[in-house]
Order: C-alpha cells, then structure tokens, then sequence
C-alpha cells in the first residue's frame, strides 16, 4: 500500500460534484429532497481515506441466503443466518444507494450471499436504475450463476450494465465436488447468453486451487476465443474457517509461466485501469481477456476505490478491517441523510482522513502541526522483548545447487548472508527514519534449504528466519524483519551472476514476546 497521501488540492473536484446532488430519502418522498454537504471541516470528501483514494465504488450486500455451499466458502450444513428483521429491507438498500451516490459514488454491485435469490432483486435493480440522474454510471451484481439464465433478459431490462460470474470449473463432476450441488451446466449456459445480450462487461471469477482446479487455466482462457467475456483468476485467499494453507495457493506468476508454454507471444498484456484488481492479458485473435486478481501475492490495496456495506446494514470500509459502522440502526431511528453522512465520515471516515486534527493527534508518530517525530518511549518499563521473522529467496535448480556447494563465485552466500542479516538488524534505526537506536542482546539468522518444493522454474528456495532479542522500552519488530530483508538481498547480490531469475517473498514477523501487547504468534 501507498504511504504518500494525495494533497487535498487532487481531490477537490469530487467535493464540489457531490455537495451539489440532492438526495431523496424514504421519509422524504415526493417532497423536497435535502441537500448534503459532505464534510464541514475539510476540503475533502466524506467517501477519502488518510491515502487520497475516493471511494465510488459501493458493493451491497443484499443477502446473506446462498444456493451453494462452496467448499472454500461455506460449511456443508450452512451458516447462521441472520434474523430477517435485522436485514436490510428493500427501501432502505435503495436510501443508503442515494446517499453514497450523493457523496460521488457512480458505480454499485450488489453482491450476497446470492444476489439471485432475492425475490425482488429485478425491482431493486430497477430502483437503482433511477438513481442514473444523480451521477450512478454503472450497476453490477456478482452471482454464482445457477439461477441467472431465466432472469438475464429482465435484468437487463431494468438497467444491469455487467455481471461477475463465478465458476471454478468447467467440468459437472468437479462442479458438483467445489459446490456440493449440481447445476454447473446451467451456469456455462447463463455466461454463453449473457455474453449475447450486450451488457457492458460479463466476467467470469474462477478461484485457482492447487490439485483441485489449476489443470483448468487453459481451457478458461479458451473460454475468450469467440466470445467478448472476462476470465479473471483468482489467488486463493484465506478467512476464517476455510482451512486455508499456502500449499493450496497458486501465485499467478506461476498461472501465466504456464499458459506462456502453451500460447508463446501471442499472449498481450493489456494497460492497467484505473483502480484495477486484475492484470490483465488477451490472446492475439481472441475477442475476450483473461487477468489474474493477485491478492495474495502481489497486493493492489493503493488502487482501492471500493467500500461495502452488509446485509444487516454494517458498513465496512475495507473487507480486511475490523471497523463496521451500523447505517442500518441510523436509518431505523430517524437519521436524516445528513446525519447519516455525518456519522460515515466520524466513525468510518474520520480517523484516517488527510490533514485531519484528531488524526494527527491520534498517531503516535505525527504531531499536531503534521510533521512527523518519534514516539517517547521513556515512561515505558523495560521488559524483555523476542520478535521473530521469516522470508524466502526463491530460485532455480542450478542455482541452490551451487549455494549447496559453496561454487559461487563471490563466495560463501549464507556465511555472508548471516553477517549482513544480522548488521541489518543493528542498523535498523539509521535505515528506517521513525525507528528508535536500541541495545539488541541477540540476533541470530539461520537458513533452510528447500529443493523441488515449488512449481518450475523457481522451484527452490532458501528460507531465511531471524530472531531478535533486547531489553528496553520498545519492541524489536523491526529489527527482525530488516536482518530478514538484508539477509535476502545479500542471497539475491551474490546469486545473480548465476541466475536473476530469483524472487524474494512472504517476509512476515511470525511471533513476537514483550511489552504492553504481550505475546503475539502469526495464525496457522
């Protein structure tokens, strides 16, 4: 993620567009709508966070209710569902869709859930339809595709611009094996028309699986040959409850290193769009594309623009946080749209706009007149504080072969490594401005070598984990990622004349002892 914010100044225009629309509530219909100004205290927009991006993306939840059960996703037996009082009715969907587009938001998806089994998904698609006028552009759902095909010409009728579609495979048995129900045959059938109903974009989500689906990349890509659709591969992510483990995950590199074996230079990468999640690619000739959504391997959180709200009405800023705002419980006790704004950008927004008062004082490491300092740790008690970290150096064959035999040139890698990972961790604080000098006790890097363990060609790696020991007033988090971090430099600059088809990855802190937070240890 991006740490240098946009100045106020680069964002301005998105203020003065959503002071300007007006916003008919439930209350308010048929009556002079309100009119909102998106923040008092700033020149920026409620919907922008502390790194300047404008949130014009809304993805609605409108049900938590799935005719799947998604072995990644869901258990067998399904999940608790919410009371269906406490859910988000349709009136009140459609007045929190009127006041994001107020505040500048011009694209909406509604996802679930399944979008598709709510019985009046077709009305609510229609309600969001007359919200074009106040500056809505596009209007989107995400669906499993099983009960899609009877309802496309309807939907499109009432105003759908694009569909994401997800399938994980093309072949019925897997189908039936990943869903736990069967109907994969209907969801192809509902990609192939969709496609032939001109909507703006139909794009098809295929979660990738080691051992289970990766097989099926080239015929997914196939899929874009005669007609204009969207294959997006999707790295496996983890959450709750999904067993997830790195062995299932299957970095996109790896993806595109295949279909390169199959389609050579006929493969084109295509311009990265504004607020992208995919890198995306074509086959010379094909009228379709294909991309990789990296989530895993190669973040894209700096091209954020999506915000979300569930549907029990919560509000969440970002998927991954913990900070839910209730706009359901506001609607429900009278708020006005302006009071709703106001409590978005103070409970969701506030804390990290740019340039804000109560942010500066809140960060520890900024000061109220914006400059940035060091914190005062001199009231803190010493404790004795461990922090551990790990990292890998992937590679060829060839080239941990001669590590092993000690043949490269410049001299023994992980000797040399060792020294440098462990003068990393002593110089930390001259490297990373706001670090404190500290007296370090111990710091020991040790190596592990793998061979064979991942796909070709970089199918070997050397681990590297450090381990960082001191006695003082502030942690040594830091330090231990920096010997990490050194450490895999050092293994990469002595290798490369061997080979700089290397890759440094996955460098973490893995536990940590000591200090006001106790012990810490990185989830299994």
């Amino acid at each position: 993620m991006s740490t240098r914010p946009i100045t106020s100044s680069s964002t301005s225009s998105n203020t003065s567009t959503a002071a300007a629309i007006p916003v008919a509530t439930a209350e308010t219909e048929g009556a002079q709508p309100e009119k909102l100004s998106p923040q008092k205290d700033t020149q920026l927009p409620v919907l922008s966070d502390l790194f300047g991006r404008f949130h014009n993306y809304l993805r609605i939840s409108v049900t938590e209710r799935c005719n799947l059960r998604c072995q990644y996703c869901m258990p067998e037996e399904g999940i608790d569902l919410t009371d269906g009082d406490k859910l988000m009715t349709t009136p009140e969907i459609l007045r929190i869709a009127r006041i994001f587009v107020a505040q500048g938001v011009d694209k909406i998806r509604l996802t679930g859930g399944e979008p598709t089994v709510r019985k009046d998904i077709v009305e609510l698609i229609r309600g969001l339809n007359e919200l074009r006028p106040l500056g809505l552009r596009k209007i989107a759902i995400t669906t499993n595709g099983i009960a899609l095909r009877r309802k496309l010409p309807a939907l499109r009728e009432a105003g759908l611009d694009g569909l994401n579609i997800s399938l994980d495979t093309r072949d019925p048995r897997k189908f039936e094996l990943f869903t736990r129900r069967k109907g994969g045959t209907h969801v192809l059938q509902a990609i192939s028309e969709a496609a032939k109903l001109g909507f703006d974009f139909v794009k098809v989500n295929v979660v990738v699986m080691r051992g289970m689906n990766e097989d099926e990349v080239p015929a997914f890509v196939e899929m874009t040959h005669d007609e204009g659709i969207d294959v997006r591969f999707i790295e496996y992510m983890p959450f709750d409850g999904n067993k997830w483990g790195q062995k299932k995950l299957v970095g996109y590199r790896d993806m595109l290193l295949n279909l390169h074996a199959i389609y050579g230079d006929a493969i084109e990468r295509l311009p990265l769009e504004k607020n992208h999640t995919a890198k995306s690619y074509r086959i010379r000739g094909y009228r379709g594309q294909f991309g990789f959504i990296t989530s895993m391997t190669d973040s894209f959180c700096s091209a954020c623009n999506r915000v979300r709200v569930m549907a029990d009405g919560n509000l969440k800023v970002c998927l991954f946080g913990n900070t839910e705002v209730s706009l359901m419980d506001l609607l429900r006790n009278g708020a006005s749209d302006a009071d709703i704004i106001e409590t978005i950008g103070e409970k969701a927004y506030y804390p990290c706009l740019l340039l804000s008062k109560r942010l500066k004082s809140s960060l520890t490491h900024i000061s109220e007149s914006g400059d940035a300092h060091m914190v005062d740790v001199s009231g803190k008690q010493p404790t004795t504080r461990l922090a551990i970290a790990r990292g890998r150096v992937r590679m060829n064959h060839e080239t941990l072969t001669q590590i092993k035999q000690d043949q490269i040139k410049k001299g023994n890698v992980l000797a040399v490594a060792q020294v440098a990972g462990i003068m990393g961790a002593k110089s930390c604080s001259q490297i990373i401005p706001l670090c404190h000098p500290i007296s370090i006790s111990k710091v020991t890097v040790s190596f592990a070598l793998q061979e064979g363990t991942y796909p070709e060609p970089l199918s070997c790696a050397v681990d590297i984990e450090s381990q960082v020991k001191c006695k003082g007033e502030t942690g040594v988090e830091m330090e231990a990622l920096s010997a990490v971090s050194i450490a895999a430099l050092t293994v990469f600059d002595m290798c490369k004349a061997v080979s700089k088809d290397m890759r440094i990855e996955d460098v973490r802190v893995v536990e940590k002892l000591g200090g006001k937070s106790g012990h810490w240890k990185e989830s299994d």
